[in-house]
């Protein structure tokens, strides 16, 4: 695949950590792109033609009119799409098979550990329309460990896997909601300083930056939309 892009790709995004993984990466690779909205509050996640991209309703998803062999390609969970990004352009996803392995690694353990957990947080601590104290402690807590883990892998490197990479791209996300999480980041040194070594690439702060309007606080989200977020069932 080349490197060169000469038209844009579609971005099908919403301002969350997972939607921010892809908005930074276009900008570090300097990718030309197109943000589609995908209001998840209104249910945009629903309809045929955003399904069709991402079966699992879930953004954010591209599709790339320069694929392989120069032929148009849809792909959808933010992890794949790293992957996808990194070996199209050569960077932040290392050639080297053993290099590769490690941030593989650190990759799936955000996709299966870190996000997932640190949502779980979030919600019980924030969005939940009841307070459930064992829940709330659980994810307390297992966001704790996890920032534990992450901290001892940063004592002896600038970046999660050495060097810069969708690892990186992929954390920075949830880690810098720490205080929603109910963390004190003093507990954890190497991570305070990756999160503001990592805010002050400006990529990031373009990613970050991506349609932050339509960001709402918890407390500004209708029933309708709360509804949408989290009640959803099979359709």
């Amino acid at each position: 695949m080349s490197a060169s892009q000469t038209k844009p790709i579609d971005l099908y995004y919403w301002p969350t950590p997972n939607g921010w993984k892809i908005s930074i990466m276009l900008e570090e690779c300097g990718l030309p792109y197109t943000v589609i909205p995908v209001n998840i509050g209104k249910g945009d996640q629903f309809k045929p033609e955003f399904l069709a991209i991402s079966p699992n309703n879930r953004m954010p998803a591209i599709v790339d009119p320069e694929g392989p062999d120069g032929r148009p390609i849809s792909v959808f969970e933010s992890g794949a799409i790293l992957q996808y990004l990194g070996r199209k352009t050569g960077q932040f996803y290392p050639a080297d098979e053993r290099a590769r392995v490690a941030v593989d690694e650190w990759l799936f353990w955000q996709m299966g550990g870190l996000g997932p957990m640190l949502g779980q947080a979030h919600h019980f601590r924030l969005y939940a329309p009841e307070k459930v104290p064992y829940a709330i402690e659980r994810y307390t807590n297992e966001a704790n460990r996890l920032y534990g883990v992450l901290n001892k892998r940063l004592a002896r490197r600038e970046y999660i896997c050495g060097e810069y990479s969708v690892a990186d791209m992929a954390c920075i996300g949830w880690s810098k909601g720490w205080e929603k999480q109910g963390q004190d980041i003093k507990q954890f040194p190497h991570v305070e300083r990756w999160i503001a070594t990592m805010l002050a690439r400006p990529a990031v702060a373009r990613g970050l930056a991506v349609a932050s309007e339509l960001r709402k606080p918890p407390e500004a989200r209708t029933p309708e939309e709360h509804a949408m977020l989290f009640g959803q069932k099979a359709r």
